[in-house]
C-alpha cells in the first residue's frame, strides 16, 4: 500500500517565481524573512537565503497539504511536520526532502507508526499500533516492512520471534497472560489460489505462515494451593476447577484482526495455520487484500 501522493517536489522553478514580499540581499535575491505566492498558487512564508528557502518556514500547497518546519537550500531538512491532503500526518526528521531519522506517522485510518525512517520508508527500530484492535508490533523494520526480531502484542497474548516481509517466520514463541508459553516455528507453506474467475485455467502460488507448535510450559494458577489455608484447600479446589477448565479451553490465538478498509490493514497473524500440541487452536484463514508488493497490508511509503 502507498502513503498519500506526495507534493514534496521542487517548488519555485522557472524564470518566473511568482509574487514576493520580504527582505532581499544586495543582489536583489530573496534573503531573510519573506512571503511568496508561487505561479502554481502554492505559498511559502518563512526564511530565505540567497534566493532559496533556508531556515524555518511554512509551505502551503494548493491541494491543502502543508509542511511546517526546517529547510536547507530549498529542501525539507531537519525537523518538520507534513500534513497530507487526506489528513494523515508525519512529524519528525527530514533529510533532503525525505523522511529520515526519527519520526511518527499518523495514518488516516488511525494507525500510528513511531520509530526510525530511511529514504522515506520505515527502516530500523519502530512500533506500529493498529487502531482497530489496539494490537502493537514492536521491533525491527527494513524497507518499509517488518523484518527481523520483534514482538506482536495482543490483548491477552503476544508472539515473540522473527519476521520476514510483514509475516512471522522461523523460531518464536507465544506468551499467554494465564502464565504459559508455547515454543514453536513458523514455516511458509505454498497454497494454490484459483484465479479462474479472472483468467481461465490460471493458478497462482501464495504462501501462508504455518505454526508448528512445540512444548507448552510454565502454566501457573493463581492463587496456588500452597498459599491457601489447609481447611480451605478442598473448598477452593471445588470452586476453581471449573475456572481452570474454562481457561484451558479458551482460544489463545486471536481472531484475524483487520484495521479500517481505508488502508486494508491486516494483523500479521491474520492468515496463519496452527499445528501441533498445546491448546492453541487452528486459526481461521482469510484472504489478504494486499497489493502485489505487500502481502500484509500495512501502509507502505512511496
Amino acid at each position: 500500500m502507498s502513503l498519500p501522493a506526495s507534493d514534496e517536489g521542487e517548488e519555485e522553478q522557472g524564470t518566473y517565481l511568482g509574487e514576493y514580499e520580504g527582505e532581499r540581499n544586495e543582489r536583489e535575491e530573496r534573503h531573510g524573512m519573506g512571503k511568496a505566492i508561487l505561479p502554481n498558487l502554492d505559498s511559502y512564508t518563512g526564511m530565505y537565503e540567497d534566493g532559496r528557502r533556508h531556515g524555518t518556514g511554512v509551505y502551503r500547497f494548493k491541494n491543502e497539504a502543508r509542511y511546517t518546519g526546517e529547510y536547507q537550500y530549498n529542501k525539507k531538512h531537519g525537523q518538520g511536520t507534513f500534513i497530507y491532503p487526506d489528513g494523515s500526518k508525519y512529524e519528525g526528521q527530514w533529510v533532503k526532502d525525505q523522511r529520515c531519522g526519527s519520526g511518527t506517522y499518523y495514518y488516516v485510518n488511525g494507525d500510528i507508526y513511531t520509530g526510525e525512517w530511511e529514504e522515506h520508508v520505515r527502516h530500523g527500530q519502530g512500533s506500529y499500533i493498529y487502531a482497530g484492535t489496539k494490537s502493537q508490533y514492536i521491533g525491527c523494520w527494513a524497507n518499509g516492512r517488518m523484518n527481523g526480531f520483534g514482538e506482536l502484542i495482543h490483548a491477552n497474548h503476544k508472539y515473540v520471534g522473527t519476521f520476514k516481509d510483514d509475516r512471522p517466520d522461523g523460531i518464536g514463541k507465544y506468551v499467554f497472560d494465564i502464565g504459559c508459553e508455547q515454543q514453536g516455528t513458523y514455516v511458509q507453506v505454498r497454497k494454490d489460489q484459483d484465479l479462474s474467475l479472472f483468467e481461465e485455467e490460471e493458478i497462482a502460488q501464495v504462501t501462508i505462515p504455518v505454526w508448528i507448535a512445540g512444548a507448552t510450559t510454565g502454566l501457573h494458577l493463581k492463587p496456588s494451593q500452597e498459599e491457601l489455608p489447609v481447611e480451605h484447600i478442598e473448598e477452593e479446589e471445588e470452586a476453581k476447577e471449573p475456572e481452570v477448565l474454562e481457561e484451558e479451553g479458551e482460544e489463545k490465538e486471536a481472531e484475524p484482526e483487520k484495521t479500517e478498509e481505508s488502508s486494508d490493514n491486516t494483523d500479521p497473524e491474520a492468515e496463519t495455520i496452527l499445528l501441533g500440541q498445546g491448546d492453541v487452536p487452528q486459526a481461521s484463514l482469510e484472504d489478504n487484500d494486499a497489493e502485489d508488493e505487500d502481502e500484509v497490508d500495512i501502509p507502505q511509503e512511496d
